[in-house]
């Protein structure tokens, strides 16, 4: 690794990352909780100091935004415009200026009348989040609103979305199409011609930004995706699969960001902690040469009062330096981890009680979610060995088979006599569901006399699917646990989730999916004289008793617990507070809040203004949830991997005793 290169400022150190022109727009993106946000403002700011006769827009498209928390209160160049994606509100704006043209379309619909199809598209725009961003940045881009923008995008699952939605918001606006073929048809029939009118004229406005949208994607003088890794084997696995999505999508990518190194002059445990990072970064950074790694320190976060400018978005990229792990020195002996890693955990917590069947582990992207179900999952299965546990990933962007160190998908595979991990594909499950329907469609139209003209309700029976509502597939991966869980009753399944914005649409998703069966129990009662779907009909309404048992469940104390995960930051801690509201309002309690990666004070400088920052973000953490069992787990040297670490990790998380049998409301982590 080279050393920093003195008299570099901040504008030459990312002209190196991001060149401004020719470029348009960069994303950043990759794992939760790796410093995506902050590398995202700190390129706004010095980008658009740089360049002060451009226009730079900063947006983030992450349901849970931290931007603006990220960015403080203190005045930006007047150049930089920020915005937080809200869906919600675009989504509104979207429906109330196009609600006519989508009506017209239902109205020209074939022997599914408006109310149908109505139904349909009104249930297949909610949490199209990503779609709303998708058109929106299509049109700033069309309309050369901006000279550069910048995105601050969700973790990796649902930014992998984002740049496959070209694709996804074809499939929905030809399923709308189909819709006014038969129109069409009948108009040129009749009047011998047929003339674009307003509604073709939508779809095609549409249909255009997309085009548009996706040439800016892939063209590699235009677009750039920066990933944003840490030297941890989760990050660094999530980052191979996310540049190896990359390059099949053809989205261009050349530099990648390694935050959080550690210094070579801090204290002992400083010294240790980097010799692993690089360590980590040659086992499991299976990269191609032709990425270049920039290495970004670690930093002391600021004081409550300190000026904005003091903030990790200010100077990100002034410290930046080129990695190169094959020069860096080989780890010293003094340093070896053979002796196992250094776990320490304070306010362990008493376990869940022996008739919980469902165990969520909730939080931030990037907060050790997976690390920490794991290590419940494998303590339980080893407190309780005639009971089966059942670890499950509901999380599109899956680590569970990171976690162990063996591979995983989404078959059972046991790890134990009475362990199991499995990582659910809710894409694949709806690709089934949709192929079911398919499948029907087509044997139902073969039955059809040949004398009865469907040319059009053909195609409009085919692509009713594509009309469902985006987060379907999310709480497929749900419902296929459901399904085992129906299979085990005795089994404790535990659950690792999205990142928040993504779980609380989850949590919310089973509302909108009752209303979507709901459409299509009533389409085939409606035409049961001319269309009777089998096996489809079976499979929807188990479903449907599914979605059901999940909503009970989820409200259920009894049944069901929350783990929330957060870290000692104070954008974790805003997220958190937003993820605690949304729990109540959907009638959840949390059982306990883990704070993870804690830093021990230490001799070093470096690690006690860090513990010293923490402590008054603990301190937030007790005040605003006073009535929440707590514990603090601290980061070791080396994070957990492997079936051993999660073992120990596992026994210091939890004290022996069911939460049933203990009052824990008010207690303290020591």
């Amino acid at each position: 690794m080279g050393k920093m290169q003195m008299g570099k400022t901040e504008y030459d150190a990312i002209s190196d990352i991001i060149p401004v022109p020719p470029l348009q727009m960069v994303l950043f993106g990759g794992k939760g909780g790796v410093g995506k946000t902050t590398a995202a403002a700190a390129a706004g700011i010095c980008l658009a100091r740089a360049h002060p006769g451009l226009s730079v827009l900063l947006v983030s498209t992450d349901p849970a935004h931290s931007l603006a928390d990220r960015l403080g209160k203190s005045p930006l160049p007047s150049n930089l415009s920020c915005r937080e994606f809200d869906a919600r509100a675009r989504l509104d704006a979207f429906r109330e200026k196009n609600n006519g043209h989508l009506r017209e379309i239902a109205r020209r619909g074939t022997f599914l009348d408006d109310d149908d199809i109505q139904g349909f598209l009104d249930l297949s725009l909610p949490g199209m989040d990503e779609l709303m961003a998708f058109l929106d940045m299509a049109a700033w881009v069309e309309q050369s609103r901006y000279d550069f923008i910048i995105v601050d995008t969700a973790p990796t699952g649902h930014t992998l979305r984002l740049l496959e939605m070209p694709d996804l918001s074809r499939a929905w606006l030809e399923a709308l199409d189909s819709l006014l073929a038969k129109h069409r048809y009948m108009k040129k029939l009749f009047s011998g011609a047929y003339a674009k009118d307003r509604v073709d004229r939508f779809i095609l406005d549409l249909s255009d930004r997309i085009k548009g949208f996706e040439a800016l994607l892939t063209d590699p003088a235009r677009c750039a995706f920066i990933p944003v890794t840490l030297a941890e084997p989760l990050s660094l696995a999530e980052t191979n699969r996310l540049v190896e999505r990359l390059a099949g999508l053809n989205i261009p990518t050349a530099h990648i960001l390694v935050n959080r190194m550690v210094p070579r002059d801090g204290c002992p445990a400083c010294a240790r902690q980097r010799t692993d990072q690089i360590r980590c970064i040659r086992d499991h950074a299976r990269l191609p040469d032709r990425y270049l790694l920039w290495g970004v320190p670690l930093f002391a976060p600021k004081a409550p009062d300190a000026p904005c400018q003091n903030s990790p978005a200010h100077f990100f990229f002034d410290r930046a330096t080129r990695l190169d792990t094959r020069t860096e020195d080989r780890e010293p002996a003094a340093f070896s981890r053979d002796k196992g890693p250094e776990i320490r955990v304070s306010g362990p917590m008493a376990l869940p009680g022996p008739q919980k069947q469902l165990l969520f582990f909730a939080g931030k992207g990037g907060v050790g979610k997976t690390t920490l179900a794991c290590a419940a999952g494998v303590h339980l299965s080893q407190t309780f060995p005639d009971r089966q546990v059942f670890i499950l990933s509901t999380d599109p962007a899956h680590s569970l088979g990171d976690c162990f160190g063996r591979p995983v998908g989404n078959r059972p595979v046991k790890v134990r006599p009475n362990l199991t991990l499995m990582e659910a594909d809710g894409t694949r499950e709806f690709e089934e569901l949709k192929t079911l329907y398919r499948d029907e469609v087509k044997a139902f139209l073969s039955r059809m006399a040949s004398n009865m003209d469907l040319t059009f309700d053909r195609e409009v029976l085919e692509r009713v699917m594509d009309l469902s509502p985006t987060g379907v597939d999310e709480i497929m991966a749900v419902t296929r646990a459901l399904d085992l869980m129906a299979a085990q009753p005795q089994t404790l399944f535990i659950l690792d989730t999205a990142p928040t914005g993504h779980l609380v649409r989850l949590l919310e998703m089973p509302g909108v999916m009752q209303q979507w069966l709901r459409m299509f129990f009533n389409l085939f009662l409606k035409y049961r004289h001319i269309f009777r779907p089998g096996d489809l009909t079976e499979r929807l309404v188990a479903l449907s008793k599914e979605v059901k048992a999940f909503r009970a469940q989820l409200r259920d104390p009894g049944v069901s617990g929350i783990y929330l995960v957060a870290i000692p930051t104070r954008m974790a801690f805003e997220e958190t507070t937003d993820l605690v509201a949304a729990c109540d309002r959907l009638g959840v309690r949390p059982d306990g809040l883990w704070l993870n990666l804690a830093t021990a004070s230490r001799e070093c400088g470096l690690c006690r203004a860090i513990a010293l920052g923490e402590s008054r973000i603990r301190e937030r953490y007790d005040r605003q949830f006073p009535a929440l069992a707590r514990g603090v787990v601290f980061r070791a040297p080396g994070p957990p991997a492997g079936l051993g670490d999660l073992e120990i990790l596992g026994r210091a998380m939890f004290r022996p005793g069911h939460e049933d049998d203990e009052k824990l409301k008010g207690e303290r982590p020591c």
